[in-house]
């Protein structure tokens, strides 16, 4: 019997409210609307949606060399802008101009950038802290969160103030970095509640979905509702490390896993490709908790010092998460799908940080193809400098949204693997991403955000404990 990837619960959007509804209206109007222009080629900067923003970015990365020194979208403007350190070389200003690029000259260049992260790592991985390259300042950004203090905060400003004047911000935050476990199609395994992020096709034909990592690790085998029988197994995770993604096969060949984020009240977008992230790019985000919310795009290449390990090559943004939220998706208004939710801190009060897994890099890791065997990586058609993007680049076929949520925060996973906390269902349980769940600590379960839901049908309630509840 094929097992059909939409849960059985009520299409409501849960405890994101206003801002979730707030979210859903800008979203849904134009879920399939175009934002190309047809700009001459001689006219500078060109009009451009977001995901053919990042395809102009990586051709400028590639034809400028080491003059680019990053790019991010100014989504106001709908232009891309391009950091150059033009040197005495005003000619590649001029290529960037004509490929339709607004251009702003800097001082710190890519290599630079590069080695004061470099720098961070060797002098300053300590839990609770993260650091991206942000192109709108021309800077590394490094965040703490508020566990560190005293020698830790002294240390890490110290490595901050050496990289130089200009080179990096530090800045605090007021919560601390941990996984979100739950979701927006909720999974369950081994005590621990996930979500699923995207619907997938295995390399071997079969079909299969994207989560965190931290949730891969923690269950080998995932079902689609609390103490039932199990429906997927995961044939692969990697957390931490190189990244923070699971890739999770169904065990029923004919299972339908349609390529689509449910974002609450019988509404869906289809997700049509995977696609690289771009900083200053409008995103949302879909979780069992929270609903459906959206932000920007921060950083990309982000490091995250969670107390389980590093994890490096994530996503950061401002969308808000909660604990529920984790292996979630993130994509945007055109059905690109972009990430999976990692980590972070905060809520969807007071706000704060969020971390996510790259699907394009979980794609390739993995040797899964979207939906029925799309494009891998969306968007990539190469263009010369000069040539224009149109809005039709090649597009693989739909991605799947599929569950994958964290699991608890607070926890912090030792040798063994603990996973203590509250079973799904009432809250958030398992081995959190950022919670490490020493031999006896099992402190502060479900105290991690779950970051963005899968799309399935419907959104979801919240359970007494705060979390929510999938029936």
């Amino acid at each position: 019997m094929s097992h059909k990837r939409i849960p059985k619960r009520k299409a409501a959007i849960a405890a994101g409210g206003v801002a979730a509804l707030g979210a859903a209206a800008i979203l849904l109007p134009n879920a399939n609307a175009s934002q190309d222009g047809a700009p001459d080629a001689s006219a500078a900067p060109r009009t451009l949606k977001s995901a053919d923003a990042s395809d102009l970015a990586a051709q400028l990365s590639n034809l400028l060399g080491d003059a680019f020194a990053g790019s991010y979208y100014d989504a106001g403007k709908q232009q891309l802008v391009v950091n150059v350190v033009p040197g005495d070389d005003n000619n590649v200003i001029i290529q960037a101009k004509k490929a339709g690029a607004a251009v702003r000259e800097v001082d710190n260049s890519i290599a630079e950038l590069e080695a004061g992260a470099k720098t961070l790592k060797r002098k300053a991985t300590i839990p609770g802290t993260a650091w991206a390259v942000d192109p709108r300042t021309n800077k590394i950004l490094v965040t703490a969160d508020s566990t560190v203090t005293g020698a830790k905060w002294n240390r890490l400003e110290s490595t901050v103030r050496g990289l130089g004047s200009g080179m990096a911000t530090l800045k605090k935050s007021a919560g601390t970095f941990k996984t979100f476990v739950s979701g927006g199609d909720a999974i369950f395994g081994g005590g621990a509640r996930c979500s699923l992020g995207f619907n997938v096709t295995a390399s071997d034909g079969s079909p299969a979905f994207l989560t965190a990592g931290h949730c891969g690790v923690a269950a080998q085998q995932w079902s689609d509702s609390q103490n039932g029988q199990p429906i997927a197994t995961v044939d692969q995770a990697v957390f931490p490390g190189n990244g923070d993604f699971a890739l999770v096969k169904y065990d029923d060949p004919n299972t339908q896993a349609p390529s689509e984020v449910n974002v609450g009240g019988g509404q869906t977008v289809q997700i049509a490709q995977a696609a690289d992230a771009t900083v200053g790019q409008q995103v949302f985000r879909m979780g069992s908790t929270t609903g459906l919310h959206d932000g920007q795009v921060l950083g990309l290449d982000a490091t995250v010092n969670y107390p389980e390990g590093t994890v490096t090559g994530l996503i950061q943004t401002d969308v808000c998460a909660e604990p529920g939220d984790s292996g979630g998706s993130l994509f945007t208004q055109d059905g690109l799908a972009v990430g999976l939710t990692s980590g972070g801190s905060g809520d969807c009060t007071s706000g704060g940080e969020t971390f996510f897994q790259p699907v394009t890099t979980a794609l390739q890791a993995t040797g899964a193809t979207l939906g029925a065997g799309g494009d891998q990586a969306g968007g990539g058609q190469d263009q010369g400098a000069g040539q224009e993007q149109g809005a039709g680049q090649d597009q693989g076929a739909g991605q799947e949204q599929g569950a994958g949520q964290d699991q608890g925060a607070g926890q912090e996973q030792g040798a063994g693997q603990e996973q203590g906390g509250e079973q799904a269902g009432g809250g958030d349980a398992g081995a959190g991403a950022g919670d490490q769940a020493g031999a006896g600590d099992g402190s502060d379960t479900g105290d991690g955000m779950g970051a963005g839901g899968h799309a399935g049908a419907g959104g979801a309630e919240e359970g007494n404990s705060g979390l929510t509840e999938t029936h």
